[in-house]
C-alpha cells in the first residue's frame, strides 16, 4: 500500500515538473504567436513637392530648343503619395519605342511620365492612381499640378526620378537629356521613350501607343475614336466657310528673345489645314522654326497670328507683341487679329486636339458662330 502511495506521489510531483516547464516554454516562446509587424514590401517612397518654380505652361514645339530654368529634384519630401494598385490584365506588353528597339512593360503600378501630353494621355485613360510624380510641362487636368515634380522635360535628372522608386518611367521623344534616360535603365527600371508625329492622326496614334505600352488598348481606341470623330465635325464645320482661305502663323514666344514663326513639322501646320486656312509658314516654305524677323512677316502675311496665351503675356499682351518690327503691318497686325490658347490644350496632341481644331475653326471663321 505504501508503495503504490509513494508511486502515486510521485507521479504527481512529475506531472507537475512537467506542467511547470511547459508554463516556461510558452512564456519564453510566446512573442512567436504574436502577429509578426509585416515589412512593407512596396515602400513608398516620400513625395517630392513641386518646385518653387511655376509649371511649365505649355509643352515646346517641334524643333524648337527651349531654355527653361531647370527643375533641381528636391531630396526630401512629404510622405503623402499613395502608392497605386491598378488593374494590370493587359500585362507584360513587348512594344518598340523611339530607338527602335523593344521595351516589354510588365508593372505599370508607380508610373513616372516625361511629358505633359503623356500626362494628359494617362488620366484620360482612367490610370491617374498609378502617377507618382510628372514633369513640369504637366498642366492639365488641374490634379495634375499637385502631383511631385521630377523637373522640365527636356532637363532631367535621374537622381529626382530614381528617388521615387518607379516601376515604369515613359514619355516622347522630347524628354531627356538621353544620359539621364540611360541611368535609369542602367537602375534596373523600364523606361519606354515612344516616337510621336506633331500632326492631327500622330496625336491620336499617340493615344493608342500609350495605351498599348500600359495595357490598356481598348480605352486607347476608345479616346482616339472620339479625337477622330471630334476632327471630322471641326473640319465639316470649317468645310461651310466662305470666301477665301485666311492666312495664319503660329508664333512660339518667350519673351522678347525668342520669337519664332512654325513651318512644316509642326502640329500648328495640320491644324491650320484642317480649320480651313493656310499656314503661312508652310507656303513661305519654313522647316521647323525660325525668327521672327520682319522679312518673315512680309513673307508671310498672315490674317491671323495664333499664340500660346503665356508667350503673349511675356511680351505685354497684344499691344507689346505690336510693337515687334513687321508685326502691325502685317494684316493680323492692322485688324489685332491676335488668338491665343492654352499651349497643352492646343500644341499638346492630346485627347482635345479635336476639341482645339473646332476652336480654332471658329476663330479663323468667325461668320461660322452665327
Amino acid at each position: 500500500m505504501r508503495s503504490r502511495i509513494k508511486l502515486a506521489a510521485n507521479s504527481r510531483a512529475l506531472l507537475v515538473a512537467l506542467a511547470s516547464m511547459t508554463l516556461l516554454i510558452a512564456l519564453a516562446c510566446g512573442s512567436d504567436d504574436s502577429p509578426a509587424e509585416s515589412p512593407d514590401s512596396t515602400l513608398t517612397p516620400t513625395s517630392i513637392p513641386p518646385t518653387a518654380e511655376p509649371p511649365t505652361p505649355e509643352p515646346t514645339p517641334t524643333s524648337v530648343p527651349p531654355s527653361p530654368t531647370p527643375t533641381s529634384a528636391p531630396t526630401s519630401t512629404p510622405a503623402s503619395q499613395p502608392t497605386a494598385t491598378p488593374a494590370t490584365g493587359g500585362l507584360p506588353v513587348t512594344v518598340t519605342d523611339a530607338s527602335g528597339e523593344e521595351v516589354t512593360v510588365t508593372d505599370i503600378s508607380r508610373i513616372v511620365s516625361l511629358n505633359g501630353d503623356f500626362t494628359e494621355i494617362i488620366y484620360a485613360l482612367g490610370l491617374e492612381e498609378n502617377l507618382i510624380a510628372v514633369d513640369t510641362s504637366a498642366t492639365y487636368p488641374p490634379e495634375a499640378l499637385e502631383l511631385p515634380k521630377v523637373g522640365y522635360q527636356r532637363s532631367l535628372s535621374s537622381e529626382g526620378i530614381l528617388a521615387m522608386e518607379p516601376t515604369l518611367v515613359i514619355g516622347g521623344t522630347a524628354a531627356g537629356p538621353p544620359e539621364t534616360l540611360d541611368q535609369i535603365r542602367e537602375a534596373g527600371v523600364t523606361v519606354a521613350i515612344l516616337e510621336t508625329e506633331p500632326t492631327i492622326a500622330g496625336s491620336a496614334k499617340k493615344i493608342r501607343d500609350i495605351a498599348t505600352a500600359l495595357g490598356v488598348p481598348e480605352k486607347g481606341e476608345e479616346l482616339a475614336t472620339q479625337l477622330e470623330a471630334d476632327v471630322e465635325e471641326a473640319k465639316a464645320l470649317a468645310a461651310q466657310a466662305e470666301g477665301d482661305a485666311p492666312t495664319a502663323i503660329f508664333v512660339y514666344i518667350r519673351g522678347l528673345d525668342t520669337l519664332l514663326i512654325a513651318g512644316n513639322g509642326d502640329l500648328s501646320a495640320d491644324l491650320f489645314e484642317a480649320a480651313g486656312a493656310i499656314s503661312g509658314g508652310v507656303e513661305a516654305g519654313f522647316n521647323g522654326f525660325v525668327p521672327m524677323t520682319a522679312e518673315a512677316l512680309v513673307t508671310t502675311a498672315p490674317d491671323f497670328i495664333v499664340a500660346f496665351e503665356s508667350g503673349l503675356e511675356s511680351v505685354g499682351g497684344i499691344d507689346g507683341l505690336l510693337e515687334v518690327p513687321g508685326v502691325a503691318q502685317t494684316p493680323a497686325g492692322e485688324n489685332r487679329a491676335i488668338i491665343t490658347f492654352d499651349g497643352l490644350f492646343f500644341a499638346g496632341g492630346g485627347p482635345r486636339t479635336g476639341e482645339a481644331l473646332m476652336q480654332l475653326v471658329l476663330a479663323l471663321h468667325p461668320e461660322l458662330s452665327n
